[in-house]
């Protein structure tokens, strides 16, 4: 607990000095946050074919450098998936005694997985007001988390999902999203009394975002579990001391950074 906490007190500025200044240097550490990550899964799931690894490894890379393009531009990003799932399947098919088909498969999810919905922050810190809304998506993560294991330890009785995860009851479900909930509609208030925004309905956008978004950070907290009970570990890495690798401590964040980010969109482009 005790090196829990440490690396959490030395990790939080960190966090906090990349997400408010934003711009190249979040982009490079999420960029290198992302590559750990995709790394940790192929690591869990045995991915043996190198050439497969490298190839997603690139164009992991390439969608953080060109990030912007590849999302606002028109069919760039279809274009970036087709050409990234055609050099898999070249590849497999060039190196079959080498890898296979379910090898390349693994590859392009892991991508997706990882450095995709992590991309998710820095998307959110561009956008318009994104310096004050990519909060909620650790809020609402971090929140459900905190508040489903109080409230499971509290009154916790009837299992969620034991075969899975064995700890964690249904009022610690409710709870969570309930912390969550409260905790975003909170920020709101903070946001408009600090600097109120005129154009978007921020009460509306916290309360979807820590509804939904506590929702799908359960989700994928039982996700990363699901894969760990089926790969056989207990961790995917141990870069943080105490909490394990990269997506053992955003496992939930990897769902609710872009819940945040298709609200944010869509509330920001109708009239309300």
């Amino acid at each position: 607990m005790v090196i829990r906490i440490l690396s959490s007190v030395i990790g939080l500025p960190i966090l906090i000095f990349l997400v408010v200044y934003g711009s190249i240097p979040l982009q490079i550490a999420i960029t290198f946050a992302g590559l750990i990550g995709m790394y940790e899964f192929y690591h869990a799931f045995a991915l043996k074919s190198k050439g497969v690894q490298y190839i997603a490894y690139f164009f992991g890379v390439i969608y953080m450098i060109f990030i912007d393009e590849i999302i606002n531009w028109q069919n760039m990003f279809n274009v970036f998936v087709s050409l990234f799932l055609l050099i898999l399947l070249m590849y497999s098919v060039l190196f079959h005694n080498k890898t296979n088909a379910e090898e390349a498969m693994l590859g392009f999810f892991g991508f997706f997985y990882v450095m995709f919905l992590l991309s998710h922050i820095f998307l959110i810190r561009s956008y318009t007001y994104g310096i004050a809304f990519v909060w909620l998506a650790f809020i609402t993560a971090w929140g459900c988390d905190t508040g489903a294991y109080f409230t499971g330890v509290t009154i916790g009785k009837h299992k969620l999902i034991p075969t899975l995860s064995p700890k964690k009851t249904v009022e610690g479900a409710v709870g969570g999203v309930i912390t969550a909930t409260v905790l975003a509609l909170l920020y709101g208030w903070l946001i408009q009394a600090t600097f109120p925004l005129q154009d978007v309905n921020v009460f509306l956008l916290c309360g979807l975002t820590g509804i939904f978004g506590s929702i799908l950070s359960q989700i994928g907290d039982l996700a990363a579990s699901a894969m760990k009970r089926y790969t056989g570990i207990k961790d995917f890495g141990k870069l943080i001391p105490g909490h394990g690798g990269i997506l053992d401590r955003f496992d939930s964040v990897l769902l609710t950074a872009p819940v945040v980010y298709y609200i944010m969109m869509f509330l920001m482009h109708i009239d309300l």
